[in-house]
């Protein structure tokens, strides 16, 4: 568990990746099979040259290799692998260059669409560089001509990795090694974004043309009701609606479904591309204007200024006749479409905290 937040305001903290961990047990291990060196810290140079040293939880001799674990330091960011053990097990061989394989804890690719084909280790390309230039760098200055068997495990991986996107990936039997800077940069949020482009990657990969992209368990099970869509082609999208419509331009859908809470969707409609609260607020004066486009009459319209939350806002349009939900809905979609292909069709619902459907536009079939 963390230590309490400190309750005076602090710089946030930045961590390493598990692919820098990765790194760093990696050549503590080849160093210590390549030169007998044994350490408690070991220094790696990240992709744009900063240098890191790494603390140690152990070096050692193993059956015919040797392994080195650090635990995962993801500083101030909310990361399921802060504090998780990882270790890479390395083994000399007699073929050039390195071998990456999947210990206890990292997942296998299933299912095609990913950066990594199927049946490869879930270690990414930038790991994957990272590891392999250490390595060839120890062996070039110990006078190595063989190569590197290199596995890396995660302690209680595979219960860690039910709380990321990789199963929905096809990433079976732990997690992923990732980082493209070999930072963590606190509630940059890089790598949620990134299960978001892979997830739309993977559906359109296997043929899924039809995705819907969420905000929380209550939308996804709306969209299964309405839809019957299979887990692949649910995008769990969160707060980034801003990631799913700007990977559509790069990797176009033929139809996409927006589904997410009454509040959530009217910030869309606003035209913000985050709906986290702490990047974008509730506009109750927009939505009375919305209202009144519609028929709102003056005081349902200062109601709905005066409204504690949108759904209040909500329930007064609803009580007076007033279509609210699809108003917004429809501003969504309008905000949507200006950002996705011309050739993706797109609809949006908003739902409220039952997953009843309380807005639509579109094309609803």
């Amino acid at each position: 568990m963390r230590d309490e937040t400190a309750e005076q305001p602090a710089p946030l903290r930045s961590g390493l990746t598990t692919g820098s961990c990765a790194t760093a047990t990696s050549l503590a291990a080849a160093r210590l099979l390549l030169a007998g060196a044994t350490a408690d810290a070991v220094e790696i140079t990240l992709p744009k040259g900063k240098q890191v040293q790494m603390r140690l939880e152990f070096c050692r001799r193993v059956d015919d290799g040797a392994e080195a674990g650090t635990l995962k330091d993801a500083g101030d960011d909310p990361d399921v692998t802060h504090g998780a053990l990882l270790y890479s097990r390395v083994r000399l061989r007699a073929e050039p260059g390195v071998d990456f394989k999947a210990g206890r804890g990292v997942g296998t690719v299933t299912r095609p669409g990913l950066v990594l084909g199927v049946g490869e280790p879930a270690i990414n390309p930038v790991p994957r560089k990272m590891i392999t230039d250490h390595l060839t760098r120890l062996a070039t200055e110990s006078g190595y001509h063989g190569g590197f068997e290199v596995t890396v495990n995660v302690e209680n991986g595979e219960a860690l990795a039910l709380k990321t996107m990789n199963p929905r990936l096809g990433i079976l039997g732990g997690l992923s090694i990732l980082g493209t800077s070999g930072i963590v940069r606190p509630f940059s949020c890089a790598a949620y974004i990134a299960s978001i482009h892979q997830g739309i990657d993977v559906a359109k990969t296997n043929g899924y043309l039809h995705i819907a992209a969420c905000t929380g368990n209550a939308s996804e099970d709306t969209m299964r009701r309405v839809y019957n869509l299979p887990e692949i082609a649910l995008i769990e999208m969160g707060d980034f609606v801003g990631a799913v419509l700007k990977h559509l331009r790069k990797v176009p859908v033929d139809k996409l479904s927006i589904c997410g809470g009454f509040g959530k969707i009217s910030k869309l409609a606003a035209g913000h591309m985050d709906l986290h609260s702490r990047h974008s607020s509730i506009d109750l004066p927009q939505l009375a204007e919305w209202a009144a486009a519609i028929g709102a009459d003056t005081a349902l319209q200062q109601g709905i200024r005066d409204a504690n939350t949108s759904q209040q806002a909500l329930a007064m349009a609803s009580a007076a006749g007033i279509a609210l939900g699809d108003a917004v809905c429809l501003h969504a979609l309008d905000f949507a479409r200006s950002v996705v292909p011309a050739q993706v069709q797109v609809e949006v619902f908003a739902i409220d905290r039952q997953g009843g459907i309380v807005g639509h536009a579109g094309a609803f079939q």
